[in-house]
């Protein structure tokens, strides 16, 4: 029954090289757990997964469960070898193995057309199959232990913040797994780009870490799928992250895009308004414009000129903002292009498409 089965928490540490696990006896029992059907979160260099073995109808079925997540909202396969994707998918094209070469290890998602091995159960029911092979040390050694295949989302429940450090992993999910690896914080803090190779021409389903600049050099002619700036839930999903509200707060987040000082006296209205009618209200900005706000609580992401800093913060300010019990969140915009793009996406997704724009 989820939400009373003892969880146990393992501290894992990397060794000096970068490499090498210094527990591999924990290494090797969470693998037998995803092995038996059991679940187990894991870091990742994007977010912490919840892992569970992706070749199992049932444990599939549990990570829904854990995570209170829609069951045709498809879940990724982990694997630690390029190789191994040709086990679970067919046919594998030709630019698959060029983005296998060029970015995996990494932070890249492929979509292929599946093979019987993969339950439907793991795809959200879809005759296509998500694959991604980490880079994170703790998370390939995790794969190779299980078996090689490992279907896992992000390790937070449905809707939340992705977590990006074992503390809100704890938070979410003590008691209704079997097991957190607690490796700290992660490096990147976005989930992975989604690249489906399934059509005639490679799109983008979730931008991510590797933009769409960076795809292009090795595929020029991938674009971006339309639904990603849109709010249509009609169609099924092909990939994490495109169908239902994610990523988000537990306050009304409203994004409010224009030029920059427009957007700060909009925000400072905004804010002022709230907190006349006694509203607590919330507003993320950045290290160059965080001083110009009056009004609210005011939680710094990072630094526009630095946008990896801002994206390694985006989901531990949204999970501040609960802890500080904001009633509302006004945000600034990011550019739409680069690095900033999959930032938008997904504060754009937290805001269930609230935009405001002043001009």
């Amino acid at each position: 029954m989820i939400g009373i089965m003892k969880t146990e928490i393992v501290k894992i540490h990397i060794k000096s090289d970068g490499v090498g696990i210094e527990q591999q006896d924990q290494i090797q029992k969470a693998g037998h757990i995803l092995k038996e059907g059991g679940l187990v979160a894991f870091p990742t260099e994007t977010v912490y997964g919840l892992g569970g073995n992706a070749l199992l109808p049932e444990a599939s079925q549990k990570i829904y469960a854990a995570k209170g997540r829609p069951s045709d909202n498809p879940l990724i396969v982990h694997i630690a070898r390029h190789e191994a994707m040709e086990e679970i998918a067919y046919p594998v094209p030709e630019s698959a193995y060029r983005l296998a070469e060029r970015f995996w290890p990494g932070p890249l998602t492929i979509i292929l057309k599946k093979k019987d091995l993969v339950p439907p159960e793991t795809t959200g029911g879809l005759s296509t199959v998500a694959i991604r092979e980490p880079s994170h040390p703790v998370a390939r050694a995790l794969i190779l232990a299980s078996g090689g295949f490992v279907a896992a989302p992000s390790a937070n429940l449905s809707g939340k913040p992705s977590p990006t450090n074992a503390t809100r992993v704890i938070e979410d999910l003590s008691g209704r797994v079997d097991m957190i690896l607690d490796n700290g914080s992660v490096g990147i803090g976005l989930e992975s780009t989604i690249v489906d190779l399934t059509e005639k021409i490679p799109v983008i389903l979730r931008p991510g870490f590797l933009t769409l600049e960076m795809l292009r050099e090795v595929l020029p002619d991938v674009t971006l799928d339309p639904g990603i700036a849109g709010a249509d839930t009609a169609a099924p999903p092909k990939a994490p992250g495109m169908k239902y509200r994610h990523y988000a707060p537990k306050a009304p987040l409203v994004l409010v895009e224009g030029p920059a000082q427009k957007v700060i006296a909009k925000i400072n209205a905004l804010a002022a308004e709230g907190e006349a009618d006694g509203k607590k209200v919330g507003i993320l900005a950045t290290e160059e414009t965080e001083r110009y706000y009056s009004k609210g609580t005011v939680l710094c992401i990072g630094k526009r000129a630095d946008e990896e800093s801002v994206a390694r913060n985006l989901y531990e300010c949204l999970r501040r903002f609960d802890e500080l019990g904001v009633d509302r969140i006004y945000s600034e915009d990011f550019p739409d292009q680069g690095l900033g793009q999959a930032i938008r996406n997904r504060l754009t997704k937290a805001a269930g498409h609230q935009v405001i724009e002043v001009s």
